[in-house]
């Protein structure tokens, strides 16, 4: 074993300033198997690590390489309206920084795969949003998948992790990435369609390589934005969800179905509201759009602009699909890519529940209570014993 991380091991240990025996038994070692380590007879498994980093509230990384956690870079992106806590984010972003150190230290980090670039330099940002979200669409029909299934989508293609989890009040969203991983996180909130939406934006700061340094969304408001990575975010977010051909082919669909649509601008109401349903958008967004596209002229973009998304699905008979919607974009979740290696790392004893239980924000013996629950009595568990041909670190 590295004769440093026997020095940042004893460091533990004289910070917790008890007796070699007391601290051996709160790390579920001996004190024989603690001396061998210690002197480098015996090494210690990555249990034994993990179990130790616990008690010193320190990293697993720290102890094997003496380097600081990994912690998000700054860069707020919000609309300075004073609501936004950014440097919340950043602590809530920790959590995930946590899970990936420690995925990374057990060399259970996956390969991520190549992603669309953003292309060439000389492009005004807009163009490069809009281009960028075509070739998003040639490999994930972004339009035609519920918010679930893109997720997942979005998971699976560009190895970006999503996880909706409660930010601080007024950030709606954030992206990150690193070398090792990408990341999403999105605030639960019964505006599904503004999550939808946000959801999308980020995917574009992934892909444009424009968040490592951690970008912090409040209020995203399309049109609003003098950044220009915000204006790339938002016109590629308006084309993924809402592409040219597909949109304005169900406009003509609607519009031949609708007798009235010719005293009211090309595009009834109730027309608007089915491609409100079938779109996942806010009518403020698609209104916008189909202006952008032609298909209604200003002053119908503006009376439209004023529906809500409840109303829309309610009139156009989806309000059980609105309902289920709020129910899904309410509800915390986390990536299962990193979760899972998380738990399998835990069965295999390499690590313990605790950076699971960091990551999923509960309580570590609750966590072991819901994944191991106490054997009926008379069964009888088995204990295995961590010994000198475990699987250990290495620096």
């Amino acid at each position: 074993m590295d004769p440093n991380v026997i020095a940042r091991v004893r460091s533990v240990m004289d910070a917790a300033a008890v007796t070699k025996a007391a601290f051996a038994r709160s790390v579920g070692l001996t004190p024989d198997k603690l001396s061998k380590s210690l002197t480098g007879v015996r090494r210690f498994t990555s249990l034994d690590l993990a179990l130790i980093a616990e008690a010193g509230g320190t990293t697993v990384d720290w102890l094997l390489t003496g380097s600081e956690p990994l912690r998000p870079a700054l860069a707020a992106r919000t609309r300075g309206d004073g609501t936004a806590d950014p440097v919340g984010a950043q602590e809530v972003a920790a959590r995930f920084a946590a899970a990936y150190e420690v995925l990374d230290v057990l060399g259970r980090t996956q390969e991520l795969p190549r992603v669309p670039e953003v292309g060439a330099a000389a492009e005004r940002y807009a163009e490069q949003g809009e281009r960028l979200a075509a070739e998003v669409l040639d490999v994930l029909p972004a339009a035609e998948l519920g918010t679930d299934e893109l997720i997942a989508a979005v998971e699976d293609r560009f190895g970006v992790d999503v996880a909706i989890a409660a930010l601080p009040q007024g950030v709606d969203g954030l992206a990150w990435q690193a070398d090792a991983f990408r990341l999403v996180l999105l605030a639960p909130t019964d505006l599904w369609t503004r999550q939808r939406f946000t959801l999308a934006h980020e995917l574009c700061h992934i892909l444009a390589k424009d968040a490592h340094s951690m970008v912090v969304e409040s209020r995203v408001a399309p049109g609003r934005q003098k950044n220009l990575a915000e204006v790339r975010a938002n016109v590629f977010a308006s084309h993924l969800l809402m592409p040219a051909a597909e949109l304005t082919r169900a406009a003509a669909e609607n519009a031949a179905h609708a007798a009235e649509d010719a005293a009211q601008g090309g595009l009834s109401d109730a027309a608007f509201e089915r491609l409100v349903v079938r779109f996942r958008v806010s009518p403020s967004a698609l209104a916008a759009r189909l202006h952008q596209l032609g298909l209604v002229d200003a002053a119908r973009r503006k009376r439209l602009r004023a529906l809500t998304t409840e109303a829309c699905h309610l009139f156009a008979g989806a309000g059980d699909d609105y309902q289920k919607q709020i129910s899904r974009s309410s509800a915390e979740r986390f990536p299962p890519r990193v979760a899972s290696q998380l738990y399998k790392a835990y069965l295999a004893g390499e690590t313990t529940l605790r950076p699971l239980a960091t990551l999923l924000g509960t309580d570590v013996e609750r966590l072991h209570e819901l994944l191991a629950p106490e054997p009926p009595p008379g069964d009888c568990v088995e204990q295995q014993d961590a010994e000198e041909g475990d699987l250990v670190f290495q620096p």
